[in-house]
C-alpha cells in the first residue's frame, strides 16, 4: 500500500527537493501541492520537467486540508510556527519553528514558541511520534561530528561551518545575488545564528559557531574542534556502523562537497592536531539533502513504518 503526500511550500528549494524524492519514492504518492505562489498553475509551473501526471498546485491551506497520511512543511519560519496539524497525520516541518523545546530560547531566537515537536535526526535522536522537527542543515553536519562524542568532550567546541547559496533559500535577497556570492567567500550571522542553540540543546552544552557562505549553489562542510582524550573516530565508527546514510572515512580520507552534492548521503572523518592536541572532525553533507529533504523523508519513512532508506539519493559515485 502506497501511503498519500502533500507537501506544504512546494516551491521554495527544499520543497522542490522534497517532491523529487517523493517521486521516486516506492511507498509514497504525491496528492497535493501546496503553494501560495502558485495556486492553480500547473506543476510544470515550477519545472517544465514535471509532467501532466501531477496534481494542479494549491494554496497551502487546501492542501494542509487534503487528507494526505503525511504533510511536509516547507514554509518559513513563521508560517510554520502557526501551522495547526491535522489530527492523524504525519507531520514533518523542515523549518525551524518547533525544533527548541525551551519557550524563552524558542522566542529569543524565533520569536515564537508554538511548543516543541520530536526532534528528528534518526541515526542520533530518532523522532517519536507524528509531529517531527526536521533538524537544521548545519546542526545536522554539527551533531553527526560531535553527538557520538558528547560525553567525551572536554572544554569548549568550536564549529566552522560553509555552506552553499541554496542555504539561504530561493527568495532573492541582497547577500545572495551573483555579485555577492561568486568569487567570494564570507561569514554571516556570526554569533547569532538560529542553528546554534539547536546544537547546544541536542548536544547539552554551548558551542561557538561561524556559518560562511561558499559560492557553490549546493553542500555543507562543517568542521568542528575539540579537546578529547576518547578515541574520536571509534566511538564515530561504532555509531554509524549500521547506517546506510552515514559514511565515517578511513583515516587520512578527507570528506569532500563533490561526493555529497545531489545525495542523502553524509560523510565523517576525524583528524588530529599534534601542536594543540586538537580534536578535528569534519562533516560533508547536502544542505538540501541529508541537510533537508532527504532527511525529512528518512523521518517520514521511519513514522510510517517504511523502510528509512526509500526514496533516498544513496547510490551511485558520480564524478
Amino acid at each position: 500500500m502506497r501511503h498519500s503526500a502533500a507537501i506544504l511550500g512546494c516551491a521554495g528549494y527544499s520543497g522542490q527537493e522534497t517532491l523529487d524524492r517523493v517521486l521516486s519514492h516506492p511507498g509514497l504518492e504525491v496528492v497535493a501541492l501546496g503553494s501560495d505562489s502558485l495556486a492553480g498553475a500547473g506543476a510544470s509551473a515550477l519545472d517544465p520537467r514535471l509532467n501532466g501526471s501531477l496534481p494542479a498546485f494549491v494554496a497551502n491551506d487546501e492542501a494542509a486540508a487534503s487528507g494526505a497520511d503525511v504533510l511536509f512543511l516547507c514554509l518559513d519560519n513563521e508560517t510554520a510556527a502557526g501551522f495547526q496539524p491535522p489530527a492523524d497525520t504525519v507531520v514533518v516541518d523542515l523549518s525551524g519553528a518547533h525544533r527548541l523545546a525551551d519557550e524563552n530560547v524558542a522566542r529569543d531566537w524565533y520569536g515564537t514558541a508554538p511548543g516543541a515537536w520530536s526532534y528528528g535526526l534518526p541515526e542520533l535522536y530518532p523522532a517519536d511520534g507524528l509531529l517531527i522537527a526536521n533538524p537544521g542543515c548545519y546542526a545536522t553536519a554539527a551533531l553527526l561530528a560531535l553527538g557520538p562524542l558528547a560525553d567525551a568532550i572536554e572544554g569548549p567546541v568550536v564549529v566552522d561551518g560553509k555552506s552553499g547559496v541554496s542555504g539561504a533559500g530561493r527568495t532573492l535577497k541582497a547577500s545572495s545575488h551573483a555579485g555577492s556570492v561568486l568569487e567570494n567567500l564570507s561569514p554571516y550571522a556570526v554569533g547569532a545564528h538560529r542553528h546554534a542553540p539547536e546544537i547546544a540543546q541536542q548536544l547539552g552544552r554551548p558551542v561557538c559557531f561561524v556559518p560562511h557562505l561558499l559560492p557553490v549553489r549546493r553542500g555543507l562542510l562543517a568542521t568542528c574542534y575539540l579537546q578529547t582524550s576518547a578515541d574520536a573516530h571509534a566511538l564515530l565508527a561504532d555509531a554509524y556502523a549500521g547506517s546506510a546514510v552515514v559514511r565515517v572515512l578511513p583515516d587520512g580520507v578527507a570528506p569532500e562537497l563533490a561526493r555529497v552534492q545531489g545525495t542523502d548521503a553524509a560523510e565523517l572523518a576525524v583528524f588530529a592536531d599534534s601542536e594543540t592536541g586538537t580534536s578535528i572532525v569534519i562533516c560533508a553533507l547536502d544542505n538540501l539533502g541529508k541537510g533537508a529533504a532527504g532527511q525529512a523523508v528518512q523521518n517520514a519513512n521511519r513514522a510510517l513504518g517504511l523502510d528509512e532508506t526509500a526514496g533516498l539519493r544513496l547510490s551511485g559515485v558520480l564524478v
